[in-house]
C-alpha cells in the first residue's frame, strides 16, 4: 500500500476554510460514481458554513498546508457520533482515511464516551468494518424515488 498517513500534519479545522472542505467532501462523496443529478440533490449537506466548524469538533489532515480530508465528531445520545470523514479522492487508500477514523476514535475515549457511531455511506462499509465498527441498522433514504438504506455503525471504545 502506498502510505502517505504519516506524512501530514493533523489539526482542527478553521471557520474561514468551509469552502475548502466542502470541496472536500464533495469531491469524496463523487468519486462513488453517483449521478451528478443526486450529487447536486445532496450538495447543500455536502456544504458546510463557517459556523458550522465553529460549533462542532472537527479537524483535518494537511500536507504542505494544504487540507487533504477531513472529520467531524458530534453527540448523540450519549454516544460519541462521527458526522463526517472525508478524504480527498487522490489521498483515498493512502492510510489516511484509518489515521483520521483512530484520532476520532481515541479523542472520543479521551472526552469519555464509550461508543463511538455512525451513519456510512454504503461504500464505506467495507472500511469502517475494517475500523473494527459492526452495522447496528440503518436509516431508510430516497434519492428520485430510489430506497436507499444507510447504515448506522457503531463500535464499543
Amino acid at each position: 500500500m502506498n502510505s502517505i498517513a504519516n506524512d501530514f500534519h493533523l489539526r482542527r479545522a478553521f471557520p474561514e476554510e468551509a469552502t475548502a472542505l466542502s470541496q472536500i467532501a464533495f469531491a469524496a462523496k463523487a468519486h462513488w460514481g453517483y449521478p451528478k443529478r443526486w450529487m447536486k440533490i445532496w450538495k447543500p449537506q455536502l456544504t458546510f458554513s463557517p459556523k458550522y466548524f465553529e460549533e462542532n469538533e472537527s479537524w483535518v489532515a494537511e500536507i504542505n498546508g494544504t487540507s487533504i480530508a477531513f472529520y467531524t465528531l458530534q453527540v448523540r445520545d450519549g454516544n460519541a457520533w462521527l458526522e463526517n470523514l472525508f478524504v480527498s479522492p487522490e489521498f483515498m487508500g493512502k492510510g489516511i482515511g484509518k489515521r483520521l477514523f483512530l484520532h476520532a476514535a481515541e479523542l472520543s475515549r479521551h472526552l469519555g464516551y464509550e461508543t463511538l457511531q455512525l451513519e456510512a455511506d454504503p461504500n464505506a462499509v467495507g472500511f469502517y468494518e475494517r475500523m473494527g465498527m459492526h452495522r447496528i441498522g440503518g436509516r431508510h433514504s430516497e434519492v428520485e424515488n430510489e430506497p436507499r438504506i444507510l447504515p448506522i455503525m457503531e463500535m464499543k471504545l
